[in-house]
């Protein structure tokens, strides 16, 4: 499956995986940004892309920049229709005390390929009995 990236900056990174089996492609910032604390900011990465049919891109924080500076994807996961064609940006929030520099060139987030299942909307007056039923939010305790 082939996962077409087009740079539209010159000091853009193509995406890559850091190693063999990895689940996430790793994305970077092409720009410099200060993001002080309960602060967000929209980072570019210089690139764009087609993905392969029936397809989404699933834009997800990474661990490191979690645990160690509070750095995390806004909207995670963030996701990245087929049909898209513009530049590939990322939602940061700081979630820390402390101001946070973004470096160009510094990994900012990871990007996974997953597919999607297309299904037919029915509107119905009934739906089946579960075991679950209505309950939600907390009902199976802490």
């Amino acid at each position: 499956m082939k996962l077409k990236i087009k740079k539209i900056d010159e000091n853009a990174v193509v995406p890559r995986y850091a190693h063999d089996g990895d689940a996430g492609l790793d994305l970077f910032s092409i720009e410099e940004k200060r993001i002080d604390p309960g602060d967000r900011a929209l980072l570019r990465t210089g690139i764009s892309m087609q993905l392969p049919e029936n397809t989404e891109a699933q834009i997800r924080p990474r661990s490191g920049l979690a645990l160690k500076n509070g750095i995390t994807v806004l909207n995670t996961p963030g996701t990245i229709d087929e049909g898209y064609r513009g530049e590939v940006c990322i939602i940061l929030i700081n979630h820390s005390e402390k101001s946070f520099a973004v470096e160009k060139g510094m990994k900012i987030a990871q990007m996974v390929i997953k597919p999607v299942l297309k299904v037919d909307v029915e509107e119905v007056e009934d739906l089946s009995a579960s075991g679950r039923g209505e309950n939600g939010f907390g009902s199976t305790g802490i």
